[in-house]
């Protein structure tokens, strides 16, 4: 009798234990005439088509993670088979008009290099603000000055484009 005071809780705490809820259900799949899809447990109106579906959905860090859908596989055409062209699907516009490439803007900035068809914002993202900023007739200078005390000066047209200096 004393034996069956300790053992009862321990029988009822692990017949409550094996009650937890699944993480698997059974929803209404409901579709409207337009081809809407609403998921719903309370059953779909008379206008839409249901179906019941298995809904499963494990809390995350209970094991192995759950794939995702697959998509399903498009057949390939005989024309798309032969295709090897690149597309462009979009290219950044330069305001300055000179003909520098996105790879070559970037590896022209990688290596610090003043380039003709930068603008300024390509010139800030590259050396950071200026030291010290003048305009005249509508063009402006921008001076950056090191640790070592050495100066670099980049000059801008009317139109925020870097001007490179003429050769002599």
């Amino acid at each position: 009798m004393r034996g069956l005071r300790y053992y009862l809780p321990l029988c009822a705490c692990l017949l409550m234990l094996g009650n937890s809820p699944a993480s698997a259900s059974t929803v209404f799949r409901c579709v409207d005439s337009a081809g809407h899809v609403t998921f719903t447990r309370h059953g779909c109106s008379t206008e839409q088509e249901q179906q019941l579906q298995d809904a499963y959905n494990p809390t995350p860090g209970s094991g192995k993670p759950v794939p995702l859908a697959k998509p399903a596989k498009t057949p390939k055409t005989p024309a798309a088979n032969n295709r090897n062209e690149v597309v462009v699907v979009g290219e950044r516009v330069s305001p300055c008009g000179t003909p520098l490439s996105g790879s070559e803007r970037r590896e022209a900035m990688i290596k610090r290099q003043v380039r003709a068809g930068m603008n300024q914002d390509d010139i800030v993202s590259m050396l950071g603000r200026p030291d010290q900023t003048s305009s005249r007739n509508g063009e402006q200078r921008y001076q950056y000055r090191d640790r070592q005390g050495n100066s670099r000066t980049v000059n801008f047209d009317g139109s925020g484009c870097v001007k490179v200096p003429k050769r002599r």
